[in-house]
């Protein structure tokens, strides 16, 4: 009867992506089969959750139909059975163990400490983007488990686990929540999460000090914060490294030791590793030796979805058919659908109404309203050096003092948003700069939108004079 089980398996493996095939369909194992129930044994609540929703039906079909009659399924995870025999156990006799997996040559070798008071979280952890506020759909699925995973158990198997995806669709949020997952799980551990922007800074910063100094003592301490003292490195837009040579050539170091120290590595990418410009093969080559996971545009149901979320969070009354239109009518990431719930709660507090889907129309109605037909970056270029009063080429020029820098990134980001143009196009057209500039602009613009009133004011006049015909 075992047979059985193995045929109706291998008759869906054609059909499943390599990826899924290797972290949710071959950890599953059949112990028998016996008067019509299958009994199969799974390592954790996940692993069965995932195969029940996606490969099971699959396979009792197949199976029902070769040996033509029902089957029942009796699941054991073992991960509930090691924590029923540990709970068994005197506490006396218990071993001290801190979680499911230990980071072999990290901290799972150190000595057991005293208890001690609950550790405080990483301080570059935001403390709502954890699993539990994370809007599970069908096009954020694998990633959402995959996340999971290295959480429960990290540096097992999947190391590095790389994430990808465009700007806004949550990247961060899972990066994020691995983090604050695997600090519950093991407060001592040291959980370091960081964007790939702040790397290359403190680089470069630390190469400076060292030849002002003419010492080592600056590169030593750079080394020991990024390659010797993480349990956890969470890497967020590793497509920043693009063309630093220098950067790229100490990361690949830092990835060696940390991964060759059996521990855990998460990155972030708007591309795959193989797409990534202007990185080098060694690294986009580490880049694959575990797990890719992308995360893609939401449908809709699953807008809705995190638009409720955010609203019950934020403690916003949002009615059914307000979050249906506003999901509707905002496709493009995540960030800009929360942008837009936010600024119509603020108008609706403001003129101390309920939300009704008049005011939702009236409330986004500039942000839902079409660019006008033949809008270019040329012309956004113009109308933000004509209100800064810069000139046009040193806006498009390499200069970095704030005067032109802060206009640079208004500039990219309205073309961003007002054009059909690519990071790498717009890049172009601002004296050739690398997309991962264009997204870092365009994140940073984003976020003074959403802390600084005088930002937002500047970039809504700007984009109110570009939308009109």
């Amino acid at each position: 009867m075992l047979d059985l089980w193995t045929e109706a398996v291998r008759s869906i493996e054609p059909l499943v992506k390599p990826a899924h095939r290797d972290l949710w369909l071959r950890p599953i194992e059949c112990v028998g089969i016996d008067d019509g129930r299958i009994r199969l044994r799974a390592p954790n609540r996940y692993h069965k959750e995932w195969f029940e929703d996606n490969f099971l039906p699959s396979i009792l079909k197949d199976m029902e139909s070769r040996a033509q009659r029902a089957f029942k399924v009796d699941f054991e995870v073992l991960e509930d059975q090691a924590q029923q025999a540990k709970e068994q156990v005197p506490q006396g006799q218990q071993r001290d163990q801190s979680g499911p997996s230990r980071l072999p040559g990290a901290a799972s070798d150190r000595r057991p400490s005293p208890p001690q008071p609950p550790a405080a979280r990483p301080p570059q952890l935001v403390e709502r983007y954890t699993f539990d506020k994370f809007v599970v759909g069908p096009t954020n699925q694998f990633a959402h488990a995959a996340a999971r995973m290295v959480a429960e158990a990290p540096a097992s198997r999947w190391n590095p686990l790389f994430i990808y995806g465009g700007v806004g669709l949550g990247k961060t949020h899972l990066l994020q929540a691995i983090g604050h997952e695997i600090h519950l799980q093991h407060p001592e551990w040291a959980v370091c999460f960081i964007t790939c922007e702040k790397f290359v800074t403190d680089f470069i910063g630390s190469m400076m000090s060292q030849k002002r100094s003419s010492g080592g003592s600056s590169m030593e301490e750079f080394r020991t914060r990024y390659r010797t003292a993480p349990d956890v490195l969470i890497v967020d837009d590793i497509q920043f490294l693009s063309n630093k040579d220098s950067s790229q050539d100490e990361f690949f170091h830092t990835f060696n030791a940390l991964h060759y120290a059996h521990k855990q590595i998460v990155l972030a990418s708007d591309k795959l590793p193989a797409e990534l410009p202007g990185v080098e093969d060694r690294l986009r080559s580490r880049f694959t030796w575990g797990l890719i996971a992308e995360v893609e545009t939401p449908d809709l149901e699953t807008r809705v979805a995190i638009l409720k979320r955010k609203a019950e969070l934020d403690k916003v009354i949002l009615p059914d058919e307000a979050a249906l239109y506003l999901a509707a009518h905002i496709k493009s990431n995540v960030r800009e659908l929360e942008g837009a719930l936010l600024r119509l709660a603020a108008r609706a507090s403001f003129q101390g109404e309920a939300i009704t889907m008049e005011l939702a129309r009236e409330a986004v109605s500039k942000l839902m309203a079409s660019a006008p037909s033949g809008l270019t970056i040329e012309a956004v270029q113009r109308e933000v050096a004509a209100y800064f009063d810069v000139k046009l080429h040193d806006l498009k020029g390499p200069k970095r003092h704030r005067a032109v820098a802060h206009p640079r990134m208004i500039a990219m980001y309205l073309a961003r948003k007002l054009t059909n143009m690519s990071y790498p196009e717009i890049g172009s057209r601002f004296g050739g700069k690398d997309h991962s500039t264009v997204i870092s602009a365009v994140r940073k613009i984003e976020r003074l939108c959403g802390e600084d009133p005088s930002v937002r004011s500047v970039v809504g006049t700007l984009e109110s004079h570009l939308r009109q015909p």
